[in-house]
């Protein structure tokens, strides 16, 4: 099994994108390589002051909305601090938006385009949220 996970996270619902922050952070914990690319739908709840919150797409967001489940944000930044998590924006999605990076989150390590995501990710496992 490759050390080496990316995780491509499109998605703009809560679930979806907790887990992908779950996973983030366990896998970055445990010494696994981690890189993060936030693009379409995911990409705007990691803009400095959004605090709009992803809505639930099933009963399991709803039924987690109401017990003590750290958010993601603070999942992908635990998994930057514990384990050396990358974070990237897409930059078509960035541009389509038309944010600019002094607007990411401190966190965010910047932009970068999906060709290089594939690029980097190709020894490695790639998992869709």
């Amino acid at each position: 099994m490759a050390n080496k996970l990316s995780l491509l996270c499109v998605s703009g619902m809560w679930e979806r994108i907790q887990m992908a922050a779950m996973v983030a952070a366990t896998a970055a914990a445990t010494g696994m390589e981690v890189t993060v690319f936030l693009s379409m739908n995911a990409l705007g709840y990691f803009i400095k002051d959004d605090a709009r919150k992803a809505p639930a797409e099933g009963e399991m967001g709803r039924l987690m909305a109401g017990k003590n489940v750290p958010p993601f944000r603070q999942l992908f930044e635990q998994a930057k601090d514990l384990g050396g998590a990358r974070l990237y924006a897409c930059s078509m999605a960035m541009d389509v938006l038309e944010v600019e990076e002094d607007r990411l989150e401190a966190y965010i390590d910047g932009p970068m385009g999906l060709t290089r995501f594939l690029t980097d990710a190709s020894d490695g496992q790639i998992l869709v949220f």
